[in-house]
């Protein structure tokens, strides 16, 4: 492999590596792509000329192609290569659309239900020829977007996860506070200690972002808490300590205040709040209505966390 091998690489070899990869076959990448199985051929065999190493296991027949040791190499760096290209992609088309076009927003369940209405309402009466895109998507899923350049903006919670160069921008801090069946002793009191809930059986977000962060945050000041049912769903896990099955520690923007079959409990001393922030792509442009619509949810985060 020389330096000149390596310069005559291109995006279309990485792109037809990654298809191929993904389908298994040579006919279906050429498909996904839109050229001929030949061409898809042609680029796989001049990137293996180029590299001087096979990429993929042919077995013959209908088998589906398997990557090799040397492609599944190249391909993680193929990867980060075309996600860059396709960052680059987007930067241009929302420098060129200005205060028109699409802009393309992730959000969790929570933001998506409590946050992100307000915040329409105010950026579509001041921008309305620009269209919101939005992906509904686990905490932990939006980054991955994010970094390859299929979101704009994310709502996310502030983590360790943030350190890995992304920009963001704090909307709120969203309390956790106790959600425990309207009879239950417990919710006689004005605010509950944790020590309280010692004996109780928990019903628990599954492992998402906010919950890993709870439960982490517990443990350092020793509470194990005897989880006895997870549910995906901010609704599920009302309704179950509603019909008495446990008590559950949640953000307050997941909790239905008006449910009569629950109580809802403050901690004394509180435990630390998750900070929602907004996240961006510190090397991509935002274009103006994407900064306008960071000041908007900056001034509607603001009043949301008022009545906290």
């Amino acid at each position: 492999m020389t330096a000149n091998d390596w310069a005559s690489i291109e995006l279309r070899h990485l792109l037809a590596l990654r298809a191929v990869a993904r389908t298994g076959s040579f006919s279906r990448a050429a498909e996904e792509l839109g050229y001929t199985q030949s061409a898809i051929s042609q680029q796989i065999a001049m990137l293996e000329r180029f590299v001087g190493l096979p990429l993929f296991e042919r077995r013959g027949g209908r088998r589906q192609v398997i990557l090799s040791e040397a492609g599944k190499l190249l391909l993680r760096h193929a990867g980060a290569v075309i996600d860059r290209f396709q960052s680059a992609k987007a930067d241009l088309a929302a420098f060129a659309e200005g205060a028109k076009g699409t802009l393309r927003i992730g959000a969790y369940e929570s933001v998506s239900a409590r946050i992100l209405p307000a915040i329409l309402g105010v950026f579509a009466a001041k921008w309305p020829k620009v269209d919101i895109d939005l992906r509904d998507s686990s905490d932990d899923e939006l980054l991955p977007l994010l970094e390859g350049g299929e979101l704009d903006l994310a709502f996310v919670m502030d983590t360790e996860a943030l350190s890995d160069g992304f920009k963001t921008t704090e909307l709120l801090q969203d309390p956790y506070v106790v959600l425990l069946p309207a009879g239950s002793p417990l919710a006689e009191q004005d605010t509950v200690p944790l020590e309280d809930l010692a004996e109780s059986r928990f019903v628990a977000q599954s492992t998402m972002t906010c919950q890993l962060y709870l439960e982490t945050s517990l443990r350092r000041v020793g509470f194990e808490p005897d989880i006895a049912l997870r549910s995906s769903d901010n609704a599920t896990v009302q309704g179950l300590v509603a019909a008495g099955l446990g008590v559950a520690i949640v953000p307050l923007l997941t909790v239905d205040e008006n449910d009569p079959k629950v109580a809802v409990r403050q901690f004394d001393p509180p435990i630390p709040p998750r900070t929602i922030v907004i996240a961006n792509h510190p090397d991509r442009y935002l274009s103006p209505a994407a900064e306008a619509f960071l000041d908007t949810a900056r001034q509607v985060g603001a009043e949301l966390g008022g009545w906290r």
